[in-house]
């Protein structure tokens, strides 16, 4: 497995948010939060412009503890059932975070549903997350779903092509393939909540199983269920052309 990208020196000046997004305490929207809800100080005293300029020697803190930058790294994982897409889950059970150690503060790129399998990526790299997210840049993501009734009739099929009309407005038009007469393989270029299974249920169809195959250049292919890799600094690299 090859070495994560190191970040880089962050001598110059940068509002405050972007500084802890890069540090690896949270990504840029989270890292807001913190600093509106008065967690983050500067130089001793509490700030909650996220504006505000900083660099290393500003003495950046969270919750009392010193923000100095850190290497980044990403993770791809196979997520399996029943596994949440979080940091940490007040219910108890298992989260993404949990089935890949490391030493950095990690989080995910986006989610999964609950009982939804397959490719998440994984990142203390706040800013990088924050573009894949973003619906500006209409990273990719396909998925492979199993649906009922069977079969999936072709007008369905060019329903989803075109756009079908949710409660939250009309979505993107999607590329869509048959894989078998229940089996299907979609593409879309936004992340709203539940969106693959909505989009269904709008053309009459229920997800019965749901699996992200690709995320980006990214593909799942070689990784188990709840197996997770290294990404290289080329993948890396691909990931963040993604989102120019």
């Amino acid at each position: 497995m090859g070495a994560g990208r190191p970040c880089a020196t962050l001598t110059s000046a940068m509002r405050l948010a972007k500084y802890l997004a890069h540090s690896g305490v949270a990504s840029r929207r989270a890292a807001e939060k913190l600093i509106v809800n008065g967690r983050v100080s500067v130089a001793g005293k509490t700030v909650t412009d996220p504006a505000r300029d900083v660099d290393e020697s500003s003495g950046v803190a969270v919750d009392g503890g010193p923000v100095k930058p850190e290497s980044h790294v990403v993770y791809a994982l196979n997520k399996p059932p029943r596994v949440v897409s979080t940091a940490k889950d007040p219910g108890g059970h298992p989260t993404v975070v949990s089935l890949v150690p490391s030493e950095r503060r990690l989080y995910p790129v986006g989610r999964l549903d609950f009982d939804s399998t397959g490719l998440i990526l994984l990142t203390n790299d706040g800013e990088l997350a924050n573009r894949l997210m973003h619906p500006r840049y209409e990273v990719p993501k396909t998925y492979r779903v199993q649906v009922s009734p069977s079969p999936v009739s072709e007008s369905s099929l060019t329903k989803l092509r075109q756009g079908v009309e949710l409660e939250d407005g009309p979505t993107a038009p999607a590329s869509v393939r048959r894989l078998a007469p229940a089996r299907i393989e979609i593409t879309i270029r936004e992340g709203r909540n539940r969106q693959v299974k909505r989009m269904f249920e709008a053309v009459g169809h229920r997800v019965e199983a749901l699996q992200r195959v690709a995320f980006g250049p990214l593909r799942l292919a070689g990784l188990e269920q709840g197996a997770y890799r290294r990404l290289t600094p080329a993948e890396i690299e691909r990931l963040r052309k993604s989102t120019s």
